[in-house]
């Protein structure tokens, strides 16, 4: 679905954020990006979708070359892409709707644009989408009376009001408290999975990220050091992406994590074992 070959980025200080990364993201898969600060992460998910230019490379998404789009072509093929972003993004003054319907701006002609006129469909999916993300009845609310976990939840549901195929998603729990986070994260993996969609998730926090992503790939000083599943990270190979540290704590924590999923799974086979019993 999306391949990435020999992608680089040079800025013009001189710095290279990306030094040929390669890189395939099947359809429905989800994966983890981590690294250090300044690996090249966040450049990464935005050379993807042009909001970055790459200096080289070739960005594929469904077999079309995203890197040598015109304004055109890139504005079409934008439609199939969403992105949730760190800092949210939502113009504040608007309502909750009204900023997920901007979600359908890439759908919707100039004049229409101008004057928020939508369709009844769009208007009628905003609603679904509201009531999925946990924020059913706050249509009306402005965007600058939300708290954190709200407004994250506004903006997963307006990258979904595109009907994207891929879903980049920059640090989407670095604002939020720990169970928020947890929260956040449980619901874009959840909606992945209804929907089907790829996802490339930027994040820090290592243990939410093999917690809640199958694959990771680790990044540093713009090269991929590791591409592989979340449960064979270790110490040694998060040496390898950030360095020498001692990481007996994180370890501690994701084997905490795993095993927690583990009983749960159990404890759900369990319960439909005696279900069928009944």
């Amino acid at each position: 679905m999306l391949e990435l070959r020999q992608l680089e980025k040079r800025y013009p200080t001189g710095d290279l954020a990306l030094n040929g990364v390669t890189l395939s993201v099947g359809a429905g898969e989800m994966i983890g990006l981590i690294g250090p600060s300044g690996a090249g992460k966040s450049t990464l998910i935005r050379c993807v979708n042009r909001l970055v230019q790459p200096s080289g490379g070739v960005i594929k998404l469904d077999g079309q070359d995203l890197s040598v789009l015109g304004s055109s072509g890139l504005r079409n093929a934008r439609r199939q892409i969403g992105m949730i972003f760190q800092e949210y993004a939502l113009i504040e003054r608007l309502t909750v709707m009204e900023n997920l319907l901007s979600g359908r701006l890439g759908y919707t002609g100039f004049w229409a644009s101008w004057f928020r006129r939508f369709k009844g469909d769009d208007i009628a999916q905003a609603y679904l989408l509201l009531e999925r993300v946990g924020l059913g009845g706050m249509e009306n609310k402005r965007a600058d009376a939300l708290s954190g976990g709200q407004r994250q939840r506004v903006g997963i549901a307006r990258a979904l009001m595109q009907s994207p195929k891929l879903l980049l998603v920059d640090e989407p729990t670095a604002s939020l408290d720990p169970k928020t986070s947890r929260q956040i994260m449980r619901l874009i993996l959840e909606l992945c999975q209804e929907r089907g969609l790829a996802a490339i998730v930027n994040i820090h926090d290592v243990v939410l990220a093999t917690e809640f992503l199958p694959r990771i790939v680790g990044l540093r000083a713009g090269i991929v050091v590791y591409d592989g599943p979340a449960a064979n990270i270790d110490k040694t190979i998060l040496t390898n992406i950030y360095g020498d540290e001692d990481w007996t704590a994180i370890t501690q924590s994701m084997q905490a994590s795993a095993r927690d999923d583990l009983s749960n799974s159990n404890q759900g086979n369990n319960d439909l074992t005696l279900a069928a019993s009944l």
